[in-house]
Formats: C-alpha cells, sequence, structure tokens
C-alpha cells in the first residue's frame, strides 16, 4: 500500500508539472495557486519546481531592494542577500558558511553593476549555499518596464533564474548552469488592439574553468550567465518576435492577389530557368 502511495503521488507531480508547462505564462501565479488547493500534499514540491514571476521587496535595514525566490525562502520567511536575515525573523534560519557568504556578497555586489550596465535598470540577487563538494548559487534578475513610447503603450517584464552548481578541482572548477527566462510583453495600439506576448525558455550549459582564488568563482560565473543570457535573448528574438512577425505577415499582406500572382509566376520563371542550366 505504501508503494502504491508513492507511486501514485509521484504520478500527481508528474501530471501536475506537464499541466503547468500547457498553461499561460502569464498567469502562472494564479494557476499554480489553484494546483496547489488540488493537491496541497504537493506544495512544496510544486514551489520548488516551477519557476514563477519574481517579486521584489525592500530591506529596510540596507535600504535596498532585493528578488524573493524559493533558493531563499525558510519556511514563510526570506533572507535578504544585503543584510544575510530573514524577513520575518526566524530562529535558526539557513544561512552560507562564513567564507561563502563572502562570495555571495562579492557576487551580489558584481551582478548589481552588470544588472546597471545591461539591463539600465531593474533588481538583481544572489544567493548561495553550501554543498558537500562545492557549493551552489541562483542569480536573479528582474526589469519591469510600464511606459509610453511614441503614444504607444507599452508594459513588459523580463525574469531571468540562473542556477549554477559549482564542484571545486585542483587548480579547476566545474560549473554547471540551468537558466529559465520568463517574458512578458502586452502593447495596446488603436491600430492592432490589445497584443499579448508571453513564455519562458529553460537552456542548460556545462563548463570546466581554472581558479586560482574564490574571486574566480565569480568571474567565471559571470562570463557563463552573460554568454547564456545572450543566446536566450537571441533564441527569443527569434523564435518569438520573428515567428510572430512571420504569422502576422502571412494572415495579413498588403499586396493585392494580382501581384501576389505576378511575383509567383516570376519566382516559377526563374526556377525553371535555373533547372534547364
Amino acid at each position: 500500500k505504501e508503494e502504491n502511495k508513492t507511486n501514485m503521488s509521484g504520478d500527481q507531480l508528474d501530471f501536475a508539472l506537464d499541466l503547468m508547462r500547457r498553461m499561460p505564462p502569464s498567469d502562472i501565479e494564479d494557476n499554480l495557486a489553484g494546483l496547489i488547493d488540488l493537491v496541497p500534499d504537493l506544495c512544496e514540491q510544486l514551489l520548488s519546481m516551477v519557476d514563477q514571476p519574481l517579486k521584489v521587496v525592500h530591506d529596510s535595514a540596507a535600504k535596498r531592494d532585493y528578488l524573493l525566490c524559493d533558493y531563499n525562502r525558510d519556511g514563510d520567511s526570506y533572507r535578504s542577500p544585503w543584510t544575510n536575515k530573514y524577513n520575518p525573523p526566524i530562529e535558526g534560519g539557513a544561512t552560507p558558511s562564513a567564507k561563502l557568504r563572502s562570495l555571495e556578497v562579492k557576487a551580489n555586489d558584481a551582478f548589481d553593476i552588470y544588472r546597471d550596465l545591461y539591463f539600465e535598470g531593474g533588481v538583481s540577487s544572489v544567493y548561495t549555499w553550501d554543498l558537500e563538494n562545492g557549493f551552489a548559487a541562483v542569480v536573479l534578475i528582474k526589469k519591469s518596464q510600464d511606459t509610453t513610447k511614441k503614444n504607444q503603450p507599452m508594459k513588459g517584464t523580463w525574469d531571468s533564474i540562473h542556477v549554477i552548481e559549482v564542484q571545486d578541482g585542483r587548480g579547476d572548477a566545474k560549473y554547471k548552469l540551468t537558466s529559465t527566462v520568463m517574458l512578458f510583453i502586452e502593447t495596446q495600439t488603436p491600430e492592432t488592439g490589445r497584443i499579448t506576448l508571453a513564455g519562458s525558455l529553460t537552456r542548460q550549459d556545462s563548463r570546466n574553468l581554472k581558479i586560482n582564488r574564490d574571486w574566480n568563482h565569480v568571474s567565471n560565473i559571470g562570463k557563463m550567465i552573460e554568454d547564456m543570457e545572450f543566446n536566450l535573448r537571441t533564441i527569443i528574438e527569434t523564435i518569438y518576435f520573428g515567428k510572430t512577425n512571420q504569422i502576422v505577415n502571412e494572415l495579413r499582406t498588403r499586396a493585392g492577389t494580382a501581384q501576389l500572382g505576378a511575383q509567383q509566376r516570376l519566382q516559377d520563371e526563374i526556377k525553371r530557368s535555373l533547372g534547364q542550366k
């Protein structure tokens, strides 16, 4: 009976995760909350396995904003990367070792500069935790936009979650990176009406890189994330924007039927000429 119960719980989790992948990314929080109401036994597993849009809170002691995720959560409290304290305060909350905390502080300063240079705003947070043969870290970046450009209202959100595991070796380290980007854009004009674009993308990368001191970890991780975000932006631009533009062009064209027919006949004639050669 116990084995059947375990198998059923595993099946429920698989079905739940499969269902979340098929739901609109823009409604992920509401859908996840509804799913947890249906299967409360899977609450912790779903919260740790389903990526959600990042939330911003303010650290009144440090006077700085930081991001919430499952990796800085302990119960109902969240740890600030600036003060290393939980809010609401708890006793015995998980914190990195002193050596790793020092690296965490350096990483937060480095990615704060990275975020400002690449995103020109937003919020970033880095959290680390100890592993048996190394450590792990998560780098979070959130940029929200809600402005009017050329009288065209547009709002959107970029959430990137980079989870990296590091295994130290002799003179080098093995890095395994898993990156997820969640994108939401909404625009509305009298000509097109309301258009909403939302989606998520996950990719992985592994590298063996040289290290000399702890600071090398920050630069190595930074380089991997910089390359990954460039690749993700390129894929998003190609898949989401490029494909959407292609679909719109196929559905609607300004060229008349006669002009399209002439273009097709010209293409056929060129093909025949090339075939004869």
